[in-house]
């Protein structure tokens, strides 16, 4: 492990409380995608095994992209469960970011086995709202099931902003995933958008006219870097 990742592993202790608690089923949810331009909106929920130890987890952006690649076999296989959610561009333009976590984590925690007594989530806001979840700043950082779900996320949506770069290769999404880099911004300038691309969002309204068109909405997307 690199010298600068040793002594910052999350833990189990919180799902352990809940555990002691009584909680059966514990799963720690994690998202990414919010801020890019094009590609879906990903949600994992992982339940962890509360009988087994696994080395190396760390939050997702903390990892390169080698070392979140090597630990996802790892992690699938340690988990006690774990399932996916997207919300596609499509869905992030007719139903607004906020909705379409909402929607992902519905799907990621309607695809596990079981559904979990408890849910933990980064961040201070509770998109799921049915009063199972705890919210946890630098949840990634501190418990051992989001920072599993954030690996398990990312390793998965870079994958499908890869075979994206198939299609669409002048966009770089092999190596942008979607977010606005330099080469991604003036491939838009010169192209247009895709159909892969998020065409709610503000920085469609100064694209030439070509390519997939802008979408109008009734309240548009504004806050194109939101976290």
């Amino acid at each position: 492990m690199r010298r600068s990742l040793r002594g910052k592993s999350p833990s189990l202790r919180i799902e352990r409380s809940y555990w002691e608690a009584g909680y059966e089923t514990i799963a720690g949810l994690d998202e990414v995608g919010k801020g890019a331009w094009a590609g879906p909106l990903t949600v994992v929920a992982l339940v962890p095994n509360r009988h087994r130890r696994i080395n190396g987890v760390r939050d997702s952006k903390m990892l390169n992209e080698t070392e979140r690649e090597r630990l996802f076999d790892r992690i699938s296989e340690w988990s006690e469960d774990w399932a996916l959610g997207h919300a596609s561009n499509e869905e992030c333009d007719e139903l607004g970011m906020s909705e379409s976590q909402r929607v992902a984590a519905r799907r990621a925690i309607d695809g596990l086995t079981k559904k979990p007594d408890r849910v933990l989530l980064d961040g201070s806001w509770d998109f799921i709202g049915d009063g199972s979840a705890e919210t946890i700043i630098r949840g990634d950082q501190i418990s051992l099931s989001i920072a599993a779900a954030s690996i398990m996320a990312k390793v998965t949506r870079d994958r499908i902003m890869k075979d994206a770069g198939e299609l669409y290769p002048d966009y770089e999404f092999p190596q942008n995933k979607g977010y606005p880099s330099p080469k991604h911004r003036l491939a838009l300038a010169k192209k247009g958008a895709t159909f892969f691309h998020r065409r709610s969002w503000a920085f469609m309204k100064d694209l030439p006219p070509v390519g997939a068109p802008y979408i109008t909405k009734p309240e548009a997307q504004t806050n194109i870097f939101e976290l």
